[in-house]
């Protein structure tokens, strides 16, 4: 066994998370199906890499992510940070022997569940439905009660707990003692600098991750998640560099992301400055931990091509999360496929492959660029039909920001996964049918990289009840891509679309050239140069001149590793 460790830290890499286990959730229960979709019936998907097994303290067999998720006190809404599936201790006081005097206790109202999770608790229960407003008992249809789950959540999704349908273990769920989630200041690195190593939470949080690791037959990788946009990137390069030291040959694959909140227009002049600062140290000191890095989150997610079949609202975490967490699950299908050897392959999935071995072909081949460029096709278009067979190719749109399109890199490396492909007379293509059209693709293609590690399966994406209603009216029950829309539909959700065909990409490319001389350019004119701006703020941050010089020599030998003849990193030489 090759197992995987997931950590996410901080509210949108849980809203990210949040989606991403509701897939695995879904294929668990579609797989365990005797009427389901035989496609999810994938005996080369091992999906032990990403769960592991356990007891409840009633004897009751688990499988639970094998997952450590990091957030503010009060991030989890309704949910227990002990999870749902073991018994909780009394809430009574504990006697207080040192104490004479009277004892009192203060308790607020827990958060009441949503029709999501009250639907979910009465199926665990055995019992009827019950409406959340009044009680009584619904006696309608499936589906009805379906519509107004969707409903219900496409009206608004506070925490992320409030659409996860999966069980956590007591473990996964850490919530950061002190920080409470409306703490509107832990916006910048300053806030988090201390947050790690204060009040002891650094050694529970390892020890929390020590917990899973250490019943691990052979940990390939951890799958990293963090949101870098504020005070929780400090916490997550804390985090990092203890991991650095503790696991030193286990490759820690980042995926930096940003929710739709980072983005805003700031309207001072200082806010800017802290804004840029923030990027460039958090980016600087997050690579410095990792064996490979990946930042993901567009400031406009709908306006971007990678939205073309969908129907984002980019104000909204839970929508822009499915989108991200979709781009994620398709890159780690290849993580759990079994390996069958170089030239072999299973009639359902192709092309296994492992976290040290994706960073091994994108991070040190060639140029030897950490930073990979995240693409995604949702849906994939399909491999035959009207759209011609490069169209595929074509589909795939970047989530990484500050990218340069249609770049020619001949030192480009690729690592693509497609799943679900659409293929001829509407049926999901083969293994081979797949890999013969993408390789056919790339030898009639103008540009193309210098290599290409391709990863196939044929299960689709399944869409769990509580994703969001954002696809297009161009997207067909399977996610076939219709000839006209559907009349009088704007938005469909998981009531109608039912599994996508997906294909996604991370490569290395000089395409992240701008993304790289943004944060370097900015450090060197708020925080390098003579009479900068953010001097003193970095310096409030716990960082001094030397410190700072050192961030930008990581930046700049980023830049000059992209592009030799820079003439950013060579004015800093």
């Amino acid at each position: 066994m090759r197992e995987i460790v997931t950590i996410q830290v901080g509210g949108f890499a849980n809203f990210i998370g949040s989606h991403f286990w509701n897939f695995q959730d879904e294929m668990l229960g579609l797989a365990a199906d005797p009427n389901g979709d035989p496609l999810f019936k994938t005996p080369s998907l091992n999906m032990d890499v990403l769960y592991r097994t356990g007891d409840a303290q009633q004897g009751t067999l688990t499988y639970t992510p094998r997952l450590l998720s990091i957030d503010f006190q009060g991030s989890l809404g309704s949910m227990s940070s002990q999870g749902t599936l073991y018994k909780k201790g009394s809430n009574a006081p504990s006697e207080v022997v040192t104490w004479a005097g009277n004892v009192s206790t203060h308790a607020s109202e827990p958060r009441k569940k949503n029709l999501f999770l009250q639907s979910l608790y009465q199926a665990e229960q055995n019992v009827p439905l019950m409406d959340g407003i009044n009680g009584g008992t619904k006696d309608c249809q499936n589906e009805i009660q379906d519509t107004d789950i969707v409903n219900c959540l496409d009206k608004g999704v506070q925490f992320w707990t409030d659409f996860s349908k999966v069980h956590f273990h007591p473990q996964s769920l850490y919530e950061v003692n002190g920080l409470w989630m409306d703490a509107q200041e832990f916006d910048n690195y300053g806030t988090g600098r201390d947050v790690f190593t204060g009040n002891l939470r650094g050694e529970e949080i390892c020890d929390r991750l020590r917990f899973f690791v250490e019943e691990c037959d052979h940990v390939q990788g951890f799958q990293f998640i963090v949101d870098d946009s504020g005070g929780f990137s400090p916490v997550a390069a804390d985090f990092l560099e203890s991991i650095a030291d503790e696991y030193t040959n286990t490759p820690v694959l980042l995926y930096a992301v940003r929710g739709p909140g980072s983005h805003m227009n700031l309207r001072s002049r200082k806010l800017t400055v802290v804004r840029d600062l923030h990027e460039a140290v958090s980016f600087s000191r997050l690579s410095s931990f990792c064996k490979m890095i990946v930042p993901v989150g567009l400031p406009f997610l709908s306006r971007s091509k990678a939205s073309t079949f969908l129907n984002i609202k980019d104000e909204n975490p839970y929508h822009c999360s499915a989108v991200y967490a979709a781009a994620l699950h398709s890159t780690s299908l290849p993580f759990r496929m079994e390996l069958l050897g170089p030239t072999a392959d299973s009639f359902d999935a192709s092309g296994a492959v492992d976290v040290n071995g994706v960073v091994q072909m994108l991070a040190r081949q060639s140029r030897q660029n950490m930073v990979a460029i995240l693409d995604v096709a949702m849906p994939a278009t399909s491999l035959t039909g009207k759209m011609d067979e490069q169209s595929l190719l074509g589909n795939l749109q970047p989530l990484t920001p500050e990218v340069v399109e249609d770049v020619d890199d001949l030192q480009a490396v690729e690592s693509m996964t497609v799943h679900g492909a659409i293929g001829s007379e509407g049926h999901r293509a083969s293994v081979s049918e797949v890999k013969n059209t993408i390789h056919g693709a790339y030898e009639r293609a103008i540009t193309r990289p210098m290599f290409c590690h391709l990863s196939v399966a044929r299960c689709p994406l399944p869409i769990p009840l509580p994703f969001p209603s954002i696809f297009g009216n161009l997207v067909g029950q399977h996610g076939e891509l219709l000839g006209s829309p559907i009349l009088g539909s704007v938005s469909r959700g998981s009531l109608d679309v039912h599994s996508i065909p997906m294909a996604a990409r991370l490569r290395s490319s000089c395409a992240i050239l701008p993304f790289l001389e943004n944060r370097f350019g900015n450090l060197c004119k708020y925080g390098i140069e003579r009479g900068s701006l953010g001097t003193e703020l970095l310096r409030s941050w716990g960082f001094e001149k030397d410190e700072v010089e050192d961030i930008g020599e990581t930046l700049s030998k980023m830049v000059r590793i992209v592009n030799p003849h820079s003439e950013l990193s060579s004015d800093s030489d």
